[in-house]
């Protein structure tokens, strides 16, 4: 039994403020709806600064202080895709969208209202809830299910 697998490691991070936090309108097919900025770790990059990178090149955004708040993970087709949770309500600048999608602040009592991704309500009680860190996919055969530590 190999004790290693194969790892994508990724970013999101949670950018708030006040009552609004900052999600994407993502337009590419295999995930389409408002969800939280991210994006891919660079190989030999640290955590933190890819999530600072990450947040600059799809948000605008310079951010100060994330904090690492849980992970996601979920298995792809030989190994894990594994997606670090970060957090931050300290920022600069203006935002801007990219090709991924337009962004915008969204009040949080609005977020019923709008077309998000299938599991950001699961997702933000990772963000936000200091007694959990974990969401993870189990998948059996065709079937996903979510569990939250």
């Amino acid at each position: 039994m190999h004790r290693t697998e194969n790892v994508e490691l990724t970013v999101l991070c949670l950018i708030q403020d006040g009552n609004r936090i900052l999600l994407q309108n993502r337009v590419k097919k295999d995930w389409q709806g408002y969800t939280l900025p991210g994006g891919h770790v660079e190989p030999g990059e640290s955590f933190v600064d890819a999530v600072i990178r990450e947040m600059k090149e799809e948000t605008g955004l310079d951010i100060l202080k994330p904090r690492l708040v849980g992970i996601k993970q979920f298995p792809i087709e030989d190994g894990r895709y594994i997606v670090l949770l970060f957090k931050t309500e300290s920022f600069s600048g203006q935002v801007v969208s990219s090709d991924e999608g337009e962004m915008e602040w969204v009040e949080c009592d609005r977020l019923s209202e709008i077309n998000t991704v299938d599991d950001l309500d699961d997702l933000l009680k990772v963000f936000n809830a200091p007694d959990l860190n974990e969401f993870q996919y189990l998948v059996d055969g065709d079937n996903w299910t979510i569990s939250i530590k």
